[in-house]
C-alpha cells in the first residue's frame, strides 16, 4: 500500500493562506486616496461618438433649482454604456433623467497600447431650470380672473464635460475641452480603466494579443490562439483530450515542459507529472471566453516562474458580448457542440459564465470524444478602484486515441491513413476543478494584487508507441511471449498556492518610474502510476512506476521600470525560487522475482514491487528521496526609444525547469535545469489613420544545460545533453475599420552542444497568417443591418529533423470561415483543412513492432517512419442567438 501523504506542508500552506487572508482584509480596509496621478502617455482616451442631453424633469419645476448629478459610466470594449452608477445624487427625478440620457451615449472605447479596454468614467451633469415662458412675465390678471395652467418648457441639462482621457492602472483627472452644448467644467472629471492590473512589456518578445476580430479564424482548441504569436507549432498524438505538443523558438516543449501556462495567473502546468513534467492541458478553457493572450517568448520578466524557459503564456479571460448567448454547432463526423454564455449587460467583461458540451465520432479509428466544461467568474467592486474576482472552473472528458501508424503499414495498405496500430487505446480521461480568488486595488501611487487558488486534476492515458517490443524475456521470469507495450498511466494532483505583488508608480528624477515586488507559492501533492497492459485482455502485468510526491516552489522577485533618460529605460530585476522535493517511490524494487532465484520467498512469480531477499538481506520495496535547492535568476531588458514610432530592445535572462520526481535523489542539490537566453529586437507601432500597424523583428539565442527529448520506447521525455537555439522571428498586425490581418514567421536552428546534431522534431521554419474582413452588407432585413465576416488562416511548417538523419515532410494547411450577424442572431460556416490535404501532423523515426507475436515472425529493430494523421477536410455550421445584451 502507498504510504500516506505528508501532512506538514498542508499545515504550513494553511497558515500561509491565513496570513494572506489577513493581508487581503487589511488592504480592503484601507481608504482610497483623494487624488491620483496623471494618465500615462500610452493610453488613448474614450471618444464620444454620440451623446444625448438630459431633460430637466417637469416634477422638479416647482422648486426651479440648479442641481448637479455625478454619474459613473462603465463603457465596454465596444463603446456602449453597460452600467450607470450614481456617485452624487441631487434628487430621484434628476438622477433618473441623467441616467436615461447617459445610457444612450456611444463611444470609441478607450485603448491601452492600441487595444480596446473597458473603462469607467465619472461624468457630472448640471441641471438648470428652464427660463420662464413669456406668459409668466406679463402682469398678473385681475383677481377675479383664473388662468389655465400653462405647459412647462423643458430644457436639456447638459453634462458638465464630455468624458476625458483614461488611465490604464489608476483613477486620474483631466479637464477636456467641452463640446458646444456643454457647460465648462468647474472641476476635473475622473476616468478609470477597468480590467486586470497589467505588467509593463519586457522587450520585443513580449506579445500582448487581443483576440478581437481574430475570433473569426477557425481554431480547433484554445491552444491555437497561441499561433497569433510567432513560432508556434501544435501537434497531438494522444487524442482530442490530450494536451497539445508545443514547438516554439526551437524548443520541443512537448506538452508544456518548456512553457509556463497560466489562465489569469492560475497555473496550468502539472508539477511532478511522470508522463511529462509540466504537462499543460488547456482544453478546459472555453475559447469564446478568452479575451486575450499574453505570450512572453524567453525568460525576461521576473514574474515568470517554473517551466518558463522557452517562455510563458497567460490566457486572459473575459466576455465582450454581453447578454445570454445560446450556440449550437454541427458538422463532419457527427460533431456537435452546445454552448451557453452569459454576461449581464450592466457588468463589465470580467463577469461571465459559460458551459459547453461536445461530442464527436472523430475523423478516423479511435477518435471518439465527449467533454463537458464550465467556467464562471464574478467581479465584486471594492471601494472606488478595487475589485474582488472569484473564478470557478470545472472540466471532464472521455476520449480515445489512435496513436501512431507505421509508414510501411500505411504504404502496404495494412493500416489506413486515419487508422490505428493498437485499437486498445480507449478510455482515456481527464478532469480539472479549480477555484481562485483575486483581489486588486489601485491606490494613489500603489497597485496591489493578491491571488489564491486551489486546483484538483487527474488524468488517465493509454498509449502504445512500440507494439510488441519492450516485454523482453528475463532470466528470472517464467517463459512468456510478448504481452504488449501498452502504457496505462494515471496521474492525480492537488495544488494549493497563491501569488501577489505591490507596485509603486510615481515620479523620480523628473521621470515616471515603477517598482514592483511580489511572490509566488505553490505546493503539489501528486501520484503517478504507470502499468504495462496485456494486448489480449488489457490487464496490467507490470508496474513501471508508482510515485507519491510532495513538491513545493516558493519564489520572490523584484521588478523595476526605470527611466534613465527620456529615451532610455531599464526594465527587469531578479527572481529567486526555492524548490523542495519529497518523493516516495512505492516500487523501488522493480525487478521481477522468479522461481530460479535462490533467495525467493514467494510462490507467485513475475511480481514486482515486493520486498526482496538478496544474499540473505531484506529490504522494503519502497525508497524515499528528498532534496531541495534554490536558483537566483537575473532578468532585464534595455529599451531605447521610441524614435519615430520605432523602439529597440535588448533582453537577457535566466530561467529554470524543475525535474521529474523520478530523477530526484537524496542530496542532489540541483533539482532543476538552467536556461540562458538573449534577444535583440526592434518594434514599430503607429496609427496610420486608416489603420493601426504593429510590427516586430528580433534575433534570439537560448542555451539549456540539459534538454528533454521524447523517447518513444519510454513513451515520455527523458533528459539529454545541453543544446543551443539560434534564430529569428518577425510579426506584423494591421487593424482597420473593416479588416484585421496578422502574420508571423520564425526561422531557427537547434543543435546539441556535444555533437552539433540537430535537435529532433523541431521545425526550422514556421509561418502563420490570419486575415479577417468584416463590413456591413448592402442589404437589410426588417430594417436591420447585416454584418458579414470572412476569416482565413494558413499554416506552413518546414522540415523537421528526425532521429537517424531523417527529415519530415513539409505541410501547408488552410482554414476559413464565413459569418453573418443580424440583430440577435449569428450564423457561420467553418471549413478546416479546406483543400483536404493528407498531411502528417507528427512524424517520428524509431524501432517498433506491431506484428502479433502469434504470427511467429521475428521483429525488426530497424528504425521505421511513423506518423500521427492530421485532421482531414472538416465543416462546421454554427447558429447562435444573444438576448438581453450588446455585441
Amino acid at each position: 500500500m502507498p504510504a500516506p501523504l505528508p501532512s506538514r506542508p498542508i499545515g504550513v500552506l494553511a497558515a500561509a493562506f491565513a496570513i494572506a487572508t489577513v493581508a487581503a482584509r487589511t488592504a480592503l480596509a484601507q481608504p482610497a486616496p483623494a487624488a491620483a496621478p496623471a494618465p500615462p502617455a500610452d493610453v488613448e482616451p474614450p471618444v464620444v461618438v454620440e451623446h444625448v442631453d438630459a431633460v430637466y424633469p417637469p416634477s422638479a419645476l416647482k422648486d426651479r433649482e440648479h442641481a448637479d448629478v455625478v454619474l459613473a459610466l462603465t463603457v465596454d470594449v465596444d463603446g456602449h454604456v453597460s452600467k450607470v452608477d450614481v456617485l452624487e445624487s441631487a434628487a430621484p427625478d434628476l438622477d433618473e433623467a441623467a441616467i436615461v440620457a447617459a445610457r444612450q451615449w456611444t463611444f470609441v472605447p478607450a485603448k491601452r497600447h492600441g487595444k480596446p479596454v473597458a473603462s469607467r468614467i465619472r461624468v457630472p451633469f448640471h441641471f438648470a431650470p428652464p427660463a420662464p415662458p413669456p406668459e409668466m412675465v406679463t402682469p398678473p390678471p385681475p383677481a377675479e380672473t383664473t388662468l389655465a395652467p400653462q405647459p412647462a418648457v423643458q430644457q436639456a441639462a447638459a453634462p458638465s464635460t464630455p468624458p476625458p482621457p483614461s488611465t490604464p492602472t489608476s483613477t486620474s483627472t483631466s479637464t477636456p475641452t467641452p463640446t458646444p452644448t456643454a457647460a465648462p467644467a468647474d472641476a476635473p472629471t475622473e476616468v478609470e480603466v477597468l480590467g486586470h492590473l497589467e505588467a509593463r512589456s519586457h522587450g520585443t518578445a513580449d506579445y500582448q494579443v487581443t483576440i478581437g476580430q481574430q475570433q473569426a479564424v477557425p481554431r480547433t482548441n484554445p491552444s491555437d490562439l497561441l499561433k497569433l504569436a510567432p513560432g508556434f507549432l501544435l501537434t497531438n498524438e494522444g487524442g482530442s483530450g490530450h494536451a497539445e505538443q508545443v514547438f516554439m523558438r526551437g524548443f520541443d516543449a512537448k506538452e508544456g515542459q518548456d512553457l509556463e501556462f497560466t489562465v489569469d495567473g492560475v497555473p496550468i502546468n502539472d508539477a511532478g507529472n511522470y508522463h511529462g513534467n509540466g504537462y499543460a492541458d488547456t482544453h478546459f478553457i472555453i475559447p469564446e471566453l478568452v479575451h486575450g493572450v499574453r505570450v512572453l517568448e524567453g525568460p525576461y520578466a521576473p514574474q515568470q516562474g517554473d517551466f518558463a524557459v522557452a517562455g510563458s503564456a497567460d490566457f486572459q479571460m473575459g466576455l465582450d458580448r454581453r447578454g445570454l448567448t445560446t450556440q449550437y454547432e454541427i458538422g463532419s463526423f457527427n460533431t456537435q457542440r452546445f454552448l451557453i454564455l452569459y454576461g449581464p449587460a450592466d457588468t463589465g467583461p470580467g463577469t461571465f459564465g459559460g458551459a459547453e458540451y461536445f461530442t464527436t465520432d472523430g475523423f478516423g479509428v479511435n477518435r471518439q470524444a465527449k467533454r463537458g466544461k464550465g467556467m464562471g467568474q464574478y467581479e465584486i467592486p471594492v471601494g472606488s478602484k478595487g475589485v474582488l474576482r472569484l473564478n470557478v472552473t470545472a472540466y471532464a472528458t472521455d476520449y480515445n486515441s489512435a496513436g501512431v501508424v507505421r509508414e510501411d503499414d500505411y504504404q502496404s495498405g495494412k493500416i489506413g491513413f486515419y487508422g490505428t496500430e493498437d485499437p486498445n487505446q480507449v478510455g482515456n480521461t481527464a478532469s480539472r476543478l479549480s477555484i481562485a480568488a483575486t483581489y486588486e486595488n489601485r491606490f494613489r501611487d500603489l497597485d496591489v494584487s493578491q491571488q489564491i487558488f486551489v486546483v484538483d486534476r487527474s488524468m488517465r492515458l493509454l498509449e502504445d508507441w512500440t507494439g510488441f517490443l519492450n516485454d523482453v524475456q528475463q532470466p528470472t521470469q517464467t517463459p512468456h511471449s510478448q504481452r504488449g507495450d501498452l502504457i496505462d498511466f494515471h496521474f492525480s494532483e492537488l495544488t494549493f498556492g497563491g501569488r501577489g505583488f505591490a507596485r509603486w508608480h510615481g515620479e523620480l528624477l523628473g521621470m515616471k518610474q515603477e517598482y514592483e515586488v511580489g511572490y509566488f507559492a505553490r505546493v503539489d501533492e501528486t501520484t503517478s502510476i504507470e502499468y504495462r497492459d496485456m494486448a489480449a485482455n488489457q490487464d496490467p502485468y507490470l508496474t513501471d512506476v508508482n510515485l507519491t510526491s510532495t513538491l513545493a516552489d516558493i519564489g520572490v522577485y523584484a521588478d523595476g521600470n526605470v527611466h534613465v533618460l527620456p529615451w532610455l529605460t531599464l526594465r527587469g530585476g531578479v527572481r529567486a525560487d526555492m524548490f523542495m522535493f519529497d518523493v516516495l517511490n512505492n516500487c523501488a524494487v522493480n525487478s521481477s522475482v522468479g522461481v530460479d532465484s535462490p533467495s525467493n520467498q514467494y510462490l507467485e512469480v513475475d511480481q514486482p514491487c515486493l520486498s526482496e531477499l538478496e544474499h540473505g538481506s531484506y529490504r522494503e520495496p519502497v525508497q524515499r528521496s528528498t532534496t531541495g535547492d534554490g536558483a537566483i535568476m537575473p532578468r532585464g531588458t534595455l529599451v531605447v526609444g521610441p524614435f519615430e514610432h520605432f523602439q529597440l530592445a535588448l533582453s537577457a535572462g535566466n530561467g529554470v525547469r524543475s525535474v521529474d520526481p523520478s530523477y530526484v535523489t537524496t542530496g542532489l542539490l540541483t533539482p532543476f535545469v538552467m536556461i540562458e537566453s538573449q534577444d535583440l529586437g526592434v518594434a514599430y507601432a503607429n496609427d496610420l489613420g486608416p489603420f493601426d500597424l504593429a510590427a516586430k523583428s528580433l534575433f534570439f539565442r537560448t542555451h539549456s544545460d540539459m534538454d528533454l527529448i521524447f523517447d518513444p520506447t519510454a513513451g515520455r521525455s527523458t533528459l539529454s545533453p545541453g543544446s543551443t537555439r539560434d534564430g529569428w522571428s518577425g510579426s506584423v498586425r494591421a487593424r482597420g475599420s473593416f479588416f484585421d490581418v496578422s502574420a508571423n514567421a520564425t526561422l531557427v536552428r537547434s543543435t546539441f552542444d556535444d555533437t552539433g546534431l540537430l535537435v529532433p522534431y523541431v521545425p526550422d521554419l514556421v509561418l502563420r497568417a490570419d486575415v479577417v474582413l468584416f463590413h456591413e452588407l448592402p442589404w437589410r432585413v426588417a430594417h436591420e443591418p447585416i454584418l458579414g465576416t470572412v476569416g482565413y488562416g494558413v499554416d506552413y511548417v518546414g522540415r523537421r529533423p528526425l532521429p537517424y538523419s531523417e527529415l519530415s515532410d513539409i505541410y501547408f494547411i488552410s482554414d476559413a470561415s464565413i459569418g453573418l450577424d443580424l440583430s440577435i442572431f449569428r450564423l457561420s460556416l467553418v471549413g478546416r483543412n479546406l483543400f483536404g490535404s493528407k498531411y502528417r501532423l507528427g512524424e517520428f523515426n524509431y524501432a517498433s513492432n506491431f506484428r502479433n507475436p502469434s504470427s511467429g515472425l521475428p521483429p525488426t529493430l530497424v528504425p521505421e517512419r511513423s506518423f500521427t494523421a492530421g485532421e482531414p477536410q472538416t465543416f462546421l455550421l454554427t447558429l447562435a442567438a444573444t438576448l438581453g445584451g450588446t455585441k
